[in-house]
């Protein structure tokens, strides 16, 4: 065990120090990039093409309609390429999607959900993973960011006319200056550590018994790194990064771990940055980081404990984990992969202990704002700060204030409705499907298990985590449609009430500091928003895990 403990220890002590590294460079490098006047040669022939002019500035609404128009064509194209597989070059043979199961996977993608209901390796050939799945891959995440930039315009301009950038800019920034040249670089890393790279059909392989076995390549070093860095988290293979091909070694593993918290971690800095206060980010990354790291200690402790006294004297319970990872880089990856809105997992999850299984759905539902997905974390964390000062103000009996913008009824509605937004759609999903027929026969286990296998799929799909507990028959009509419509609402209401309040604060004429104004850069302040966090939205929950986890735990 204190061979394990000191494993655990030495890769949290890796990777924070590869995260520290990073942070201001990084973070100043993005804020650059949405800030600069310049386009590059690559970025005018787009701009060209869809016939855009990337210094207008939007008004919000324009900014929303843009969004949306963009990414309704992605959903459309998307489901076009799944239905006519089957004629498209590189299939391998696969047939198309049947119309319910492309709709979930377009409508998946699109979001960044990146819920697979079916196995990789046996549905979605190469053509499809790299022109469709892929490309899905760069602009949902790009998507993701330009929101959080336009919120944070929201704060550092004053008196815009609800003019907070240009949305087409923003998603071609994010795509060729950000994304694309790092996911280079990390998919090169990862066929130097063993992942593959190839565009090879099944090959049959001859096993030591004498058996065969058939093994499918693909361009999947490429698509892991984006998969990564974007947050989006749906493998080419249906063990994802268990999966050896994908994640052969726990160097791989914790480089990958390492790409999914970059963005989220390092915008913070790139907020402050742009507000010109980089105390403001430091209080952020402060709040992000203390829910991150509490559940990370709880999860792995929960693990290595293991249910019972056998498992502990064997080190916990290594059930659904793979053994070159251990319990240390299982549990790591399971709080990473649902803190952020990844969804990637390297083990089963419904193979956790029940605390720790427990601890893996409530980071999903805490609204993943620890640090969150690339720019979702961001944006999720400032609204949580937004009501923060709105409790501290009517505590002292003062108009409540943040980033010397003035925090209203107007402003307090649209942040209510984003906070009520997803623990609705998880809840009624979750209730409607274990009341009905379709929905019940999709669970494998009785009892409070099966709750948290449906809670896990609607908290994943609604917060658009992508991760699947496990143990639900999800490819089912019934699944299929109520979570996509759960992906769609889960992703592109909160935005349209994220730009809804950004267009206001920009509108607004910034008001100076005085005596009174609340200072939003002290260790009380991040103590408040990781407080407001955990039960402001935690506590919406409470009753349906006791429901769950809670009661397995004590069984």
């Amino acid at each position: 065990m204190n061979t394990s403990v000191f494993a655990a220890a030495a890769q949290i002590l890796v990777l924070l120090a590869a995260l520290a590294a990073v942070h201001a460079p990084f973070g100043a490098y993005m804020a650059r990039t949405y800030t600069s006047p310049r386009h590059l040669r690559i970025e005018r022939v787009w701009y060209r093409a869809v016939r855009v002019d990337p210094d207008a500035e939007q008004r919000w609404t324009t900014y929303l309609m843009s969004l949306l128009g963009f990414s309704l064509v992605s959903v459309l194209f998307l489901y076009g390429m799944l239905r006519l597989q089957e004629h498209l070059p590189w299939s391998l043979g696969f047939t198309g999607f049947d119309p319910a199961g492309a709709w979930n996977t377009a409508v998946s993608f699109t979001t960044n959900t990146n819920w697979q209901w079916y196995s990789g390796e046996a549905a979605a050939g190469h053509l499809v993973q790299m022109a469709g799945l892929a490309v899905q891959n760069f602009v949902s995440a790009a998507v993701g960011m330009a929101v959080a930039i336009a919120l944070v315009r929201g704060f550092a301009r004053s008196g815009t006319d609800a003019r907070i950038g240009n949305f087409w800019s923003d998603l071609t920034r994010g795509v060729t200056r950000i994304l694309l040249p790092i996911s280079v670089l990390a998919a090169i890393v990862l066929m130097v550590g063993g992942v593959i790279q190839n565009l090879d059909p099944h090959t049959a392989l001859t096993t030591v018994e004498g058996a065969t076995q058939h093994a499918l390549g693909g361009p999947i070093a490429s698509q892991e790194a984006i998969k990564e860095l974007g947050t989006n988290g749906g493998g080419p293979f249906n063990a994802n990064s268990a999966h050896p091909f994908e994640n052969p070694t726990p160097f791989t593993n914790i480089l990958e771990i390492f790409l999914l918290l970059l963005i989220p971690f390092t915008l913070p800095r790139t907020f402050g940055i742009m507000v010109g206060d980089k105390r403001q980010g430091w209080a952020i990354l402060g709040a992000m980081g203390a829910l991150f790291l509490a559940s990370l200690v709880l999860t792995t402790w929960a693990e290595m404990a293991g249910p019972g006294a056998a498992p502990q004297a064997a080190g916990g319970a290594m059930e659904g984990k793979e053994t070159r990872f251990g319990l240390a880089g299982s549990a790591l990856f399971a709080v990473a992969t649902t803190a952020t809105s990844t969804g990637a997992v390297n083990s089963m999850h419904d193979s956790f202990t029940a605390p720790g299984g427990g601890l893996v759905l409530f980071n999903i539902l805490l609204g993943e704002v620890a640090p969150g997905g690339a720019g979702s974390g961001l944006y999720g964390m400032l609204i949580l700060a937004v009501v923060a000062v709105f409790i501290a103000g009517l505590m002292v009996g003062r108009t409540p204030e943040y980033l010397g913008k003035k925090i209203g009824r107007q402003e307090m509605t649209l942040v209510a409705l984003y906070v009520l937004t997803v623990p609705a759609l998880v809840l009624v999903g979750t209730a409607v499907a274990v009341v009905v027929e379709p929905g019940l026969a999709g669970i494998q286990e009785s009892g409070p298990h099966g709750l948290s296998e449906v809670l896990y799929a609607y908290a994943s799909a609604a917060n658009n985590n992508g991760s699947a507990f496990g143990g639900l028959t999800t490819g089912t009509p019934f699944y299929e449609v109520t979570q996509g419509l759960a992906m769609l609402a889960g992703r592109f209401i909160p935005i349209a009430l994220v730009l809804g309040l950004a267009g206001r604060l920009a509108s607004q004429t910034a008001v100076p500091a005085t005596a009174g104004t609340l200072p939003t850069h002290r260790p009380l302040f991040v103590g408040l928003v990781a407080t407001v966090a955990i039960v402001v939205v935690g506590l919406t929950f409470i009753p349906v895990l006791s429901l769950g986890p809670v009661v397995e735990s004590l069984s």
